[in-house]
């Protein structure tokens, strides 16, 4: 069978056409190896169906369960250890119908009654025989889901199971210390995360009133800052991987939690209580918006682009800024961030940018080729997992969860594992990165009336929404100045 032999017989059915291991622990290879290319194989349907203590199997797949039969199945005993695949797609897919911290109240009970840890004259031999599992069980959960841990109640009952086992055996002791100082370092990495965002989002403002106060002859533009485009991109990858690597797997299954949520009133089997309505239970799962922030940094860079290009008064500044992000979508390409450079196109897309003809026309034609390759990086990714979600009802008929929809989720979502794994090769330039990551950019409206200034309007359409923006561009003046009188005349 190619897989590690177990006396369970449930062992060796749960994964379709995934990783093959000899070791009978668990290894952690990387996520890519987990799931094949073709995935789940939907075309063998020749042999018996089989339905199984409330796990239903077809050729040798499992395709569905109730809730409780599979989170029996994610528990291990002395003679049997889920496979990894089945630990990630469940972890990840479970909390559309319970949260973690129910789960893993679950999983602590079973483990302690189910094995008689919680008996006091527990046989050590039986202990020594589920304990590394129970362990490696808990390392999979930390590592791979460690924001689930953000959650009190989450922390305590892992603390307390693990004591559990750890209790009287010296290597068990350091093993859960590891696991626990592992967990607590990672938090704490996101935390550090978490602020610098909120300082960075905190420093970012409207560039209209800058260019009202600041002489165009000194502002700085991203070409001052840095007139190497590979250079750019390079920065650019930085801040593109770093964003990755904060973002949780689960994120990408709790951003559809909140679009249904009758559907998560019916999963919760009666537990209205926990849940209540889908959108509190939506806010009480999330834990995090790395998700968020990484898409934010897409908008940001595109409507940096779009700023950059708008801002110089004169027509040829404004071609060279056009060939320069053009440069830097080139190196974007060869690098393979795909993501920047969809941004920086998309920011070159913008309507205040693309009507302005006379620029344009001074942009050397040859540059223009790396504008007709649109590679969906990111974007591609959820879409898929949108439609995925869309597409497929997470409960069958029967009550049953659809584990085969859920197969197919952490196979899309395993791919976005190995990308965030990657470490960026180039070194750090802070100087350019404090300049993407805090210049302040137009907002859409400021984008517009730059680009009429710069290059007037061309009909009634445009004419009209310049007449307008222009009157509210002298109210915000008014007001701003009106503000600095009030704080001047308080501070006399």
């Amino acid at each position: 069978m190619g897989r590690a032999q177990r006396t369970a017989a449930r062992g060796s059915r749960d994964r379709p056409n995934l990783w093959t291991r000899q070791e009978s622990m668990p290894q952690t290879p990387p996520f890519a190896a987990m799931f094949d290319s073709s995935g789940y194989n939907r075309n063998l349907y020749q042999s018996k169906e089989d339905n199984c203590g409330g796990l239903y199997y077809h050729d040798n797949n499992l395709l569905s369960g109730s809730l409780e039969a599979l989170i029996q199945h994610l528990v291990p005993n002395v003679d049997y250890y889920p496979d990894r695949t089945y630990i990630f797609t469940f972890l990840l897919s479970s909390r559309l119908f319970m949260h973690p911290y129910e789960l893993m109240a679950k999983v602590c009970h079973l483990c302690m009654e189910h094995q008689r840890l919680s008996e006091p004259g527990t046989d050590k031999s039986r202990i020594r025989k589920i304990a590394p599992k129970i362990l490696q069980l808990l390392t999979e959960w930390t590592e791979t889901f460690p924001y689930d841990f953000r959650d009190e109640r989450m922390m305590r009952n892992l603390k307390d199971l693990a004591q559990r086992i750890a209790s009287g055996d010296e290597l068990y002791r350091k093993n859960v210390q590891q696991i626990i100082q592992s967990l607590i370092r990672k938090l704490a990495s996101l935390s550090q995360y978490e602020e610098v965002l909120a300082k960075i989002n905190a420093t970012s403002t409207d560039r209209l009133t800058v260019l009202k106060t600041k002489p165009q002859s000194i502002q700085r533009d991203i070409i001052t800052v840095c007139n190497d485009p590979y250079m750019l991109a390079q920065q650019l990858t930085h801040i593109e991987l770093e964003r990755l690597n904060y973002i949780g797997p689960e994120e990408f299954v709790q951003a559809f939690v909140q679009k249904d949520p009758l559907d998560n009133d019916k999963v919760m089997e009666g537990n209205e209580s926990s849940c209540g309505t889908g959108m509190g239970c939506y806010a009480d799962r999330k834990k995090t918006r790395n998700l968020e922030a990484y898409v934010e940094w897409f908008n940001r860079l595109s409507y940096l682009v779009a700023t950059e290009i708008c801002m110089p008064v004169k027509k040829k500044h404004r071609a060279r800024m056009i060939e320069y992000f053009i440069d830097v979508a080139r190196e974007c390409f060869n690098i393979g961030n795909f993501n920047s450079l969809m941004a920086i196109i998309s920011g070159m897309n913008m309507s205040p940018v693309s009507r302005l003809k006379k620029t344009w026309a001074k942009v050397k034609t040859a540059k223009f080729d790396i504008l007709e390759i649109v590679i969906p990086f990111f974007s591609l990714l959820i879409k898929d997992i949108y439609f995925l979600n869309e597409g497929c009802a997470n409960r069958l008929p029967n009550g049953h969860v659809n584990f085969e929809k859920f197969w197919e989720l952490a196979k899309q979502v395993s791919e976005f594992m190995t990308w965030k794994q990657v470490e960026c090769p180039f070194e750090r330039d802070r100087k350019i990165l404090q300049y993407l990551l805090t210049v302040p950019v137009f907002s859409e409206d400021a984008l517009y009336l730059a680009s009429y200034e710069s290059e007037g309007p061309e009909n009634h359409i445009e004419k009209d929404r310049w007449k307008t923006l222009r009157c509210v561009s002298k109210v915000i003046a008014i007001n701003k100045s009106t503000e600095g009188d009030v704080i001047l005349a308080s501070d006399s």
